[in-house]
């Protein structure tokens, strides 16, 4: 139980270093960039975090969920059980709004763009900031549970 809630907080704690910063750092740095330039490194990440994130993101639900099961009944369950929750609402709102943005913006090249790129990719940015607030809000929960 304890290497299992430990990893589990490690997991979801790296989980949300890489999306804050994604969302507070480097969209907003390549987003500064020239229009070319600003394309192709969006659409690049959106290739390579597209293929590496469903692991990341399934795998700390189901880490929570491990833990939540084994937890069941004791002192902290319930932290963990509701950080579990907030995991799975993280999955669902990537699948239902996030990954559609980021499936085009994957496919794009600087002659094959639709014209409001900027403001989808925009969209995703501030879709991307709720999600962020809700992990960070599993991994206070699940760090709490710990302790």
């Amino acid at each position: 139980m304890g290497v299992l809630s430990v990893v589990t907080v490690v997991v979801v704690g790296m989980l949300v270093g890489v999306e804050f910063a994604v969302a507070a750092f480097v969209n907003p740095i390549l987003s500064r960039l020239p229009a070319e330039h600003s394309l192709a490194a969006r659409s690049d990440g959106a290739r390579l975090l597209g293929r590496v994130m469903p692991f990341w993101y399934i795998g700390s639900m189901v880490l929570g969920g491990a833990w939540a099961a084994a937890a069941w009944g004791g002192g902290g369950s319930g932290l963990v059980i509701a950080a579990t929750g907030l995991l799975v609402l993280s999955v669902v709102m990537s699948v239902l709004l996030l990954v559609p943005i980021n499936s085009r913006a994957a496919r794009w090249s600087e002659g094959d763009v639709p014209a409001d790129w900027r403001e989808q990719l925009g969209r995703w940015d501030r879709l991307h900031f709720v999600r962020v607030a809700v992990i960070v809000g599993a991994f206070v929960l699940l760090v709490v549970g710990l302790v």
